[in-house]
This record gives C-alpha cells, structure tokens and sequence, in this order.
C-alpha cells in the first residue's frame, strides 16, 4: 500500500500547487477522503496509540508522495504549467468529469432519495464559481506582495492566509492555490519556496509562519469535515459535488490567474488527448483501489 499512498500524495501535491483544483478533490476523487480526514481527525482525538500508530503510517505515506510531488511542481511543474497551461488544464477536467460517476456510485446512499439536499450542491457551486469569478489576480501578475523583508502586519496576513488556504484545499473542489491568488500571495510563495529549496535563506521565516497557520487551519477544520461526514454526510457530499462541478469552471479559468495572464481555456484550446489520459488516469486508479479492497477481503 506504500506505492499507492505515494502516487496519492503526489497527485494531492501536483493539484495543491497550481490554481483550480485542491488536494481534496483528489483524495474524494481517488476515494481516500474518508481515510484521510479521519487519520488527521485521529492525531488531536482521544483514540487509542493503536489508532493513531495506524493514522500516523497512512499520513507518513501521504506525506512522503505530497512532499516529492510537492518539490517535483515547484522546480519543474510550475514552469511546465505556463508553458502547457492548455494541456494541463485539460488533463485535470478528465480527471473531475470522470470522477463523477464514480462518486455517485460510490455515494448512492447518500443521495438517492435525498434530493431535498440539492440545495447543498448549488451552495457548493455557487462559491466556487463566486471566489473564481471575482479573482482579481486574473487582471494582474499576482506578485503585488514582497516576502523579502516583511513586517509584523505581513506576517500576520500571512498567517492567516495560510490558515484559509489549507482549509479549501482539504475541501473538493475550492482551489487553495487560487485562494493564494486572490490574497496575492500565490507567486510570491512559490517563488519563496523555490528560492528556500536553492538554499536561499531569506524566505524560511515568513514561509515558518505560513506553515503555522497552515497546521493551525488543519487543527480547526478537519473537526468539523470529520463530524460532517458522520452527521450530516448526505449534506456534505451534495455540497462537495457542487463545488466539484464547480470547479471545471475554475479550471477553465486558470490560465486567466498565471503570472502572464493567458485568456481562459475555450473548446479550441482545450486538448481532447489530455482529456482521455486525465480520465484513463481516474479509471486506472479505481481498479487499482478496487482490486485491492478485494484482496484485503480475501486475506
């Protein structure tokens, strides 16, 4: 299972580190959401060593993949993704619309029948499309922001940004990334993030407080997807395939948020090819994820 934990992490790090989809579209979407948000769940409960060895193993998996694919897009992605915005943008719509079915098989339960729910998803949709239309990085560079010699009150941005960054990107469908690009911190933290990872120092302690408000948006928001998903699942996978849905559009808009603005995919740019292998990617996956269920039943 360290391989398939890996190849997650990396997929999760490839769509945290550029706009329009979120790692939390893609743990749903590889069907590990549950799993995840409950070993996060399990590292501040009252649970037994046993259940929290068990978290701590699957997140170090997670990790271990989040953390190459992470520096893998940074040093090499990031540039690829201006360059091939059209094809990269492509194969991550196969990888929603695909999805979808999936999940509707996977998550009957907790929508068929329970249509009164739909208003959750027009919720979701709604916000994505909100925060994607109103980006006011689409008409700019995104780098307005200079992290080399921050004050207290920059600090403090930063900090909070981070803290509502990594909240959407465990959320389907809500971007973090773009998120980063509305607050303009997008650009400069991937270039400080490069730079750190060159063995420039100037960046590590503004990047330390965005990684505190990271862990401190992690702590007080996973509670609350954790009993969601236990409370009110039917309610809460309505709301996520809404901002699933949703987040097509953001994807089709990404180009209009890179650092050389690019207008928004249409269907002459967008590439039918990736569309397939970002499906075939989806597809693969599953049965990979199904026949090891299987063998795990048998044992």
């Amino acid at each position: 299972m360290f391989v398939l934990n890996f190849i997650r992490g990396i997929f999760m790090a490839m769509a945290d580190s550029v706009p329009g989809v979120s790692g939390g579209t893609i743990a749903f979407i590889l069907g590990f959401y549950d799993q995840f948000i409950s070993a996060l769940d399990s590292l501040t409960s009252k649970n037994s060593k046993k259940e929290k060895k068990k978290a701590l193993t699957f997140l170090f998996k997670i990790g271990c993949g989040w953390v190459f694919g992470f520096i893998f897009s940074v040093l090499f992605i990031s540039t690829i993704f201006e360059k091939e915005i059209y094809k990269i943008s492509s194969l991550f719509v196969g990888f929603i619309i695909v999805s979808i079915p999936i999940i509707l098989k996977e998550e009957k339960k907790s929508i068929i029948g329970k249509y009164q729910n739909i208003s959750y998803l027009i919720l979701g949709a709604v916000l994505v499309g909100v925060i994607t239309y109103f980006n006011p990085v689409s008409n700019g560079d995104g780098t307005t922001i200079s992290l080399a010699n921050p004050s207290i009150a920059l600090y403090f941005y930063v900090f909070i940004c981070g803290m509502i960054a990594i909240s959407a990107m465990v959320l389907p469908g809500i971007s973090g990334s773009t998120l980063l690009l509305i607050f303009g911190l997008y650009a400069p933290i991937i270039s400080g993030i490069k730079e750190t990872l060159t063995f420039n120092l100037t960046y590590v302690p503004i990047l330390f407080v965005f990684g505190l408000g990271v862990i401190t948006g992690i702590l007080t928001t996973i509670k609350v997807i954790k009993k969601m998903l236990i409370c009110r699942r039917s309610q809460l996978i309505y709301f996520i395939l809404g901002l699933m849905i949703a987040s097509i559009y953001a994807v089709f808009m990404g180009p209009t948020t890179l650092e050389n603005p690019l207008p928004a995919m249409n269907m002459s740019t967008f590439s039918i090819l990736f569309f397939i292998i970002g499906g075939g990617i989806i597809v693969l996956l599953e049965q990979v994820k199904l026949k090891l269920e299987k063998k795990k039943l048998n044992k």
